[in-house]
């Protein structure tokens, strides 16, 4: 059953939003050549305390981190090193909050200096997919217009997504009912509703689709071994279309 959230929770929700989108301009601008992926994740934590608020994703089934950092041919939750990032390299940041019990979760691929053509596009239709699912999630649509749009999006541009990965409810809790796929026929599942909150976060690949998953059990790669980026942000459905809790952008 898809939770629907209270006027007092979606008060609380836009807060935690708020102070993840600051976070995640911080961390944005500090992944640069030469900065470790252990760097950034001491930074996270340093921000994310300095707000009263606790990582989600640290010890969550036990994620060893405060972030995930996932570089180049990495999709999703990649575990913090001592790697450092060089010029030509994108880097994917996903970061989840819990801030008083009301938990957001939002991701975004920073180019690290002058990267190739392929990888930019990349990266430019990843956020537009992103946007173009945002646009879906309003009253009335079902649940498979988000994941359609995304899914049309990326591969009328020559990319693919990601579909081991899904995005999720969330609010009281970081994974919530329902999940949403990256791709499927449009029409289909449950008919969104206010209050409903949602993290849409398309995962795509410059190549094949596949993914498998490392020796460390956590970070998934593309099977051909091309780029991946990762867009996310978290949403409520409101009686005027989507709001965004976690834009970053501003």
């Amino acid at each position: 059953m898809i939770a629907i959230k209270s006027e007092k929770d979606l008060e609380m929700l836009r807060i935690s939003g708020a102070i993840l989108a600051k976070i995640l301009r911080s961390l944005q601008t500090n992944s640069r050549e030469g900065v470790s992926t252990s760097q950034l994740d001491q930074l996270a934590g340093e921000l994310i305390k300095k707000e009263n608020a606790l990582a989600a994703f640290n010890g969550y089934k036990g994620f060893p981190a405060n972030i995930c950092t996932s570089i180049n041919e990495e999709i999703v939750h990649g575990i913090p090193s001592q790697r450092k990032l060089v010029e030509g390299d994108i880097i994917s940041i996903d970061l989840g909050i819990n801030y008083q019990g009301y938990f957001t979760d939002a991701a975004v691929t920073v180019p690290i200096g002058k990267i190739d053509a392929k990888k930019k596009k990349l990266i430019e239709v990843a956020k537009a997919a992103l946007t173009c699912g945002i646009k879906e999630a309003r009253e009335n649509n079902h649940l498979s217009d988000i994941s359609h749009a995304i899914q049309s999006h990326a591969e009328k541009n020559g990319f693919s997504v990601v579909r081991q990965f899904v995005g999720h409810g969330i609010g009281k809790n970081l994974h919530e009912e329902p999940e949403i796929p990256n791709f499927g026929r449009p029409h289909q599942g449950p008919v969104l509703k206010p209050g409903m909150v949602l993290a849409i976060e398309p995962m795509v690949n410059l190549g094949t689709w596949e993914s498998e998953i490392s020796d460390n059990g956590w970070t998934a790669y593309t099977c051909d071994g091309l780029a991946s980026a990762h867009f996310e942000h978290t949403i409520a459905i409101t009686k005027e279309g989507a709001e965004v809790l976690t834009d970053f952008t501003k």
